[in-house]
């Protein structure tokens, strides 16, 4: 009988939204594979978890998918969890759960859920969510102008992630296109110094200018 993959989302920085399920699934089954090991070994310290933590990131798939598969044809149940958050977004974990569907078509593969950095700026946003689009961080060179235009050319709510590197600069090419266009950034969402700043694009590019920029950004137009 094939294992069980579970693909389990894990906080984006509150300890407080743990949840009982994903804390007895980490527990439970035969093995973590992780973006981060390290990130992953913290977490589950606080949990006073000692289930094995293995590495399974973009540079390392060719090398460790034989041995997802391995586990699974022997019936172990395996357990996936990105840095933070609802993996397979930004993260290898579609890869992974792309690999085990064809491959393992009979294998289970059951989503822990669980917070979502996309999910919670858009629920404090304000805009339209009953559709749509997001587009991921921003190439940082190859791509980059044109990212920026399709953005620009969205007609629905759009959300993007960037980094305290390059969030003055990102928020200066949406406002260059279009300067009167409503965003909403949301800074270290359910971290001790969480902020949310809401404005055009011009009014929020002048705002970062003498704000904190440190941390992880989550950016929603309207």
């Amino acid at each position: 009988m094939l294992g069980t993959l579970y693909i389990v989302a894990t906080p984006i920085g509150n300890m407080q939204d743990v949840s009982a399920r994903m804390t007895s699934t980490l527990q439970s089954v035969d093995v973590v594979f992780a973006e981060d090991t390290r990130v992953a070994m913290s977490l589950l310290h606080k949990l006073e978890i000692k289930t094995t933590v293995k590495r399974y990131d973009h540079h390392s798939h060719d090398r460790q998918i034989k041995e997802v598969l391995d586990e699974l044809e022997q019936g172990h149940s395996i357990a996936y969890v990105s840095d933070a958050g609802t993996p397979g977004i930004e993260d290898p974990g579609g890869r992974l759960v792309e690999s085990v569907a064809r491959d393992l078509p009979d294998a289970l593969i059951v989503p822990i859920p669980g917070p979502s950095a996309i999910i919670t700026a858009l629920s404090i946003c304000g805009f339209p969510a009953d559709k749509f689009f997001v587009m991921g961080f921003a190439p940082k060179k190859k791509g980059r102008q044109t990212y920026f235009d399709n953005v620009a050319e969205s007609t629905i709510t759009t959300v993007l992630y960037e980094s305290t590197h390059r969030i003055e600069k990102t928020v200066e090419e949406i406002a260059s296109r279009q300067p009167d266009r409503r965003l909403v950034i949301a800074r270290e969402l359910t971290k001790k110094f969480e902020t949310i700043l809401r404005g055009t694009a011009s009014e929020l590019m002048e705002q970062l200018a003498t704000s904190n920029t440190k941390g992880e950004f989550i950016i929603v137009l309207e």
